[in-house]
């Protein structure tokens, strides 16, 4: 797996860029900044760029429209992008339309190694792993909300967390001290109640969440 990183912070980059290293993962490039982004991009043609939404000058979104344009030159391009605080419409405006190789994580996961080199490997080879509490705030109940979201229960809600982290059925299963035959039934349940076509059902995974982040997006605007 080749990468890039886009980090403004030094010495998070550089630790970035020791941990890849010694799990044998190239690290191609690392910058600073949304046009070092694209630059490295463009020159290395790396398969994941590991991406801050907040970069110079402004920190407000800078790594964030960079990693949007850096998937529309590259579309095979996986992005995980790393964020300080649970952002849920930069989540949403970055998976858009195609949530194929798209990651999005609190920087705080880091520090699991081994779960943020297998959200890695997951982005690169084109899955979908959105951090637990990004989904735990989309999933929070608008004031006169009538949408399929709040018709799930609590325990239906956890699963579909679960699921937006890229967990199996055992995963699940173990996490919520359940049986298998038990997470199956709500995955079930939700598919139903989000009304989701009848398909693969990793895919109708990735599409339950992205369901919800496309009603949360429009109703900001």
């Amino acid at each position: 797996m080749r990468v890039v990183i886009a980090e403004d912070l030094a010495l998070l980059r550089e630790g970035l860029v020791a941990l890849l290293r010694e799990n044998e993962i190239e690290v191609v490039a690392q910058v600073e900044d949304g046009p070092g982004l694209l630059r490295a991009i463009a020159g290395h043609e790396p398969d994941l760029a590991i991406v801050d939404v907040r970069l110079p000058p402004t920190f407000t979104d800078e790594g964030l429209r960079a990693a949007i344009e850096a998937r529309r030159r590259q579309p095979a391009l996986g992005v995980l992008v790393l964020s300080q605080y649970v952002e849920t419409a930069y989540a949403s405006e970055l998976i858009g339309e195609n949530t194929a190789g798209i990651g999005y994580l609190l920087k705080e996961r880091i520090g699991d190694i081994r779960a943020f080199l297998d959200a890695l490997e997951r982005v690169a080879a084109g899955g979908t792993v959105l951090d637990r509490q990004v989904i735990t705030q989309l999933l929070v109940p608008r004031e006169g909300s009538e949408d399929a979201f709040t018709r799930l229960t609590s325990r239906e809600r956890a699963v579909l967390e679960l699921m937006a982290e890229g967990r199996s059925n055992t995963g699940i299963a173990d996490s919520l001290v359940v049986t298998p035959g038990a997470v199956e039934k709500h995955i079930t349940n939700i598919f139903a109640k989000l009304e989701l076509p009848a398909c693969d059902d990793d895919h109708r995974r990735v599409l339950a969440v992205l369901a919800y982040l496309r009603v949360a997006r429009w109703r900001r605007t």
